[in-house]
């Protein structure tokens, strides 16, 4: 039965161009409510810049609407990378789960379509922007840390086993194995292939040549990136993003909304705030590539440092009881970040630390500070494997493919690449948030 469906779905599957996408929309009465029936005179736009599907922005003179559809491929490569397309289901699937744990940050399904792996949601509209986009540009979000921190902590802490029975979170995972393919990309681009001679390879050459032959002749970072994909394969500790970079985010100063949910799994928590701050880190290092006379990116440098810091220390807010912040940029605390979400829930159905063991604040107290001390360490070797993986492996990002002068860029990347290096290997040796930001300035010079 299972083979005769999946044959079923094959069979109902076509690519969708403008001109097929408007009778799509016209046979279907979900999608065209949204437009409000104004259909004569539709505006359609191709934006997927990505390296997987296509995306079209549909707009009316009474609505609009998003259509993502999955292809049967990587579209970065073409078909000669097969890729499932049920990726389409995992990721309307999280989206419509993440939305109803983190309304504020993550845009409605409005259709979904298994047999056309087709997706039709809420249309983020202008002036929202892609936030690497913005990170290139050099403007400030004043509050994308508190919101991101507000979107992870709840997502991450809401399907973990901190809130959940055990049984409740079997039948999660049990969900979300199927989406096996995507994980399986993820361990070969993210894990394995920066670490030896592979196909789709590709550094600023000559430049970078050098830097990334030592990456795959470095042993100590061989071992430690083995630690990390185990973990990213065997632990199943939450339900994730999956592939939470600054592409996978839309903002205006003060907006915030998650997208492309695609790799979704359970996982370690780590990998998708490690993918945060590492892209943060990422445009750190690539703002003197964009620095000009007008502008020479010093303070913006300053405010990526910050978001970064405060975005931690949001969603940990372990054992602070007072404003935080860099120098004279204070902020108050989060109150949905993590821990203070488990101390709201520590009598509920999470099996994880069952209220008759952990029977008294300190010892409370004393769990959490571990969990969170693993959790710290954790996303920081995930955030320096994303950070490495953009600089030498397949895919690599707008903010330094945008610096012209492949010198300039390469200097930039190489920064970037040893500071994720260092962290990586020496994660365990940092106590605070802080202490990584000293870190990365160490490392913003040649």
């Amino acid at each position: 039965m299972a083979a005769a469906a999946a044959e079923q779905q094959q069979q109902g599957f076509r690519p969708l161009d403008e001109a097929s996408l408007v009778a799509y929309i016209k046979a279907t009465p979900a999608l065209a409510a949204r437009l409000g029936g104004r259909l004569d005179a539709l505006t359609i736009k191709e934006v997927g810049d990505g390296n997987l599907n296509f995306v079209y922005i549909v707009l009316s003179d009474a609505g609009s609407l998003v259509i993502k559809q999955a292809l049967p491929y990587i579209r970065l490569v073409g078909d000669s990378w097969p890729m499932s397309r049920e990726r389409a289901y995992f990721e309307a699937s999280a989206l419509q789960k993440h939305r109803a744990l983190c309304p504020d940050h993550v845009p409605e399904v409005y259709h979904f379509d298994r047999a056309m792996s087709l997706i039709g949601m809420r249309y983020i509209e202008p002036p929202h922007i892609i936030l690497r986009k913005g990170l290139v540009a050099g403007v400030e979000y004043p509050l994308l840390a508190e919101h991101m921190a507000d979107y992870m902590a709840k997502t991450l802490f809401f399907t973990s086993l901190l809130y959940n029975s055990t049984t409740d979170h079997k039948k999660g995972v049990a969900q979300y194995c199927d989406n096996v393919e995507m994980s399986r990309l993820t361990e070969q681009v993210v894990f394995s292939d920066p670490y030896r001679v592979a196909k789709y390879n590709r550094c600023t050459s000559p430049f970078l040549d050098n830097d990334a032959a030592a990456v795959r002749e470095d042993a100590e970072l061989k071992l430690e990136i083995a630690e990390l994909k185990s973990m990213f394969i065997e632990r199943a500790q939450a339900f994730l993003h999956g592939d939470l970079h600054t592409s996978s985010i839309m903002v205006t100063p003060d907006s915030t909304q998650v997208i492309d949910p695609e790799f979704a799994f359970y996982g370690p928590m780590g990998y998708d705030i490690g993918a945060f701050l590492g892209n943060l880190i990422l445009a750190y290092f690539s703002q003197d590539g964009h620095a000009d006379q007008a502008n020479d990116r010093k303070a913006y440098k300053k405010w990526i440092l910050k978001t970064i810091e405060d975005s931690w220390n949001f969603l940990s807010n372990y054992g602070i009881n007072t404003k935080m912040g860099m120098g004279k940029h204070t902020c108050p605390l989060y109150t949905t970040a993590f821990v203070e979400l488990w101390n709201k829930h520590k009598d509920g159905n999470g099996e994880a630390y069952l209220p008759p063991i952990y029977n008294s604040s300190e010892l409370l107290r004393l769990a959490q500070k571990k969990y969170m001390t693993s959790l710290f360490h954790d996303s920081l070797g995930f955030g320096s494997a994303k950070m490495i993986r953009r600089i030498v492996g397949i895919a690599h990002v707008e903010d330094f493919e945008s610096i012209e002068d492949a010198s300039k860029r390469a200097s930039c990347e190489r920064r970037a690449l040893n500071c994720a290096k260092a962290i990586l290997k020496g994660r365990r040796q940092f106590e605070s948030i802080g202490q990584v930001i000293v870190h990365v300035q160490s490392f913003d010079r040649d």
